[in-house]
């Protein structure tokens, strides 16, 4: 701990981690105690101790020892001073571990509720081609890739200059300057079959316009929904007045419409699958001119 001008300590960042992950369990799992802290940090036994110790200072009433679990559980009167809760975060968490992304070690979960969600196949981006797109999105630098679409039996060379990765909710995406078309537009890293050579890109930054701007979509319940549905959909999307705003890159704009299901006419599905409809439908046709 430090010591400020005043006389306030101040943690040191590996202490407060640590008083955080106590909270942690605390909050989600109803308890923590001193072989949780060294496994997750690999600290001693005594500096777990210090670090419990130290909790009970600090948040004196948030933590009661249970003899018989021979582990601290949280009170009744539990308020959280170093956590902010976030169900988000959690939830996020649960479904990367599941999905391989983040290994159970590196999360502060220690029991995982059961689990599923739908499958989201793999998309097959090199190390190597990550690496590559990154540098240069760091050093402003355009890079020569083959690059395999659709339109193209076979894939083709080409010069980019990418300055973003874009993530559509199944593929990632770098978004570039293409020397060939003169546009920014969207290349998939999975389809970058090889990379070759980089200099200077001269594309400014900031030039992509789509990129920049945003486009606020304001969505409300399905007008055929009833009372109670349309409060409940309310309610699941955190509308006030019959509606909420999302804000969105316009160059994500077809993603978006597609994710939310608001790429159709409301009219051609049933209201309770529906469920939500487009209220600024303007703002999409002026996108898409």
């Amino acid at each position: 701990m430090l010591t400020m001008p005043g006389g306030k300590m101040v943690l040191k960042w590996g202490v407060e981690r640590r008083l955080e992950f106590i909270e942690f369990r605390l909050y989600w799992e109803g308890g923590v105690n001193r072989s949780d802290i060294v496994e997750a940090f690999d600290v001693s036994v005594p500096q777990a101790s210090k670090d419990l110790t130290l909790y009970q200072e600090r948040a004196p009433n948030n933590a009661i020892y249970d003899k018989s679990a021979k582990r601290y559980v949280a009170s009744e009167t539990f308020q959280p001073c170093f956590l902010k809760p976030d169900a988000a975060h959690y939830l996020t968490q649960l479904r990367s571990v599941a999905e391989g992304i983040l290994p159970a070690a590196a999360s502060w979960i220690a029991h995982f509720p059961p689990f599923s969600g739908p499958p989201v196949p793999a998309r097959n981006v090199t190390n190597e081609t990550l690496r590559t797109v990154l540098g240069a999105i760091r050093d402003n630098l355009a890079i020569e890739i083959k690059y395999q679409s659709l339109s193209r039996p076979v894939p083709r060379w080409r010069w980019i200059a990418p300055h973003a990765i874009g993530f559509d909710g199944f593929r990632w995406h770098a978004r570039a300057f293409c020397q060939i078309d003169q546009t920014y537009k969207d290349f998939l890293l999975a389809r970058i079959v090889e990379t070759r050579g980089s200099k200077s890109s001269g594309v400014k930054s900031g030039g992509d316009a789509d990129w920049n701007e945003e486009v606020t979509l304001e969505i409300g319940p399905h007008p055929e929904l009833s009372d109670t549905q349309a409060k409940v959909i309310a309610l699941d999307y955190r509308m006030r007045g019959g509606k909420t705003k999302i804000k969105v890159r316009r160059a994500l704009l077809y993603y978006a419409l597609r994710r939310l299901g608001l790429d159709t006419e409301p009219n051609t599905r049933r209201p309770e699958d529906q469920q939500i409809v487009l209220l600024n439908r303007e703002v999409v046709d002026e996108n898409h001119r």
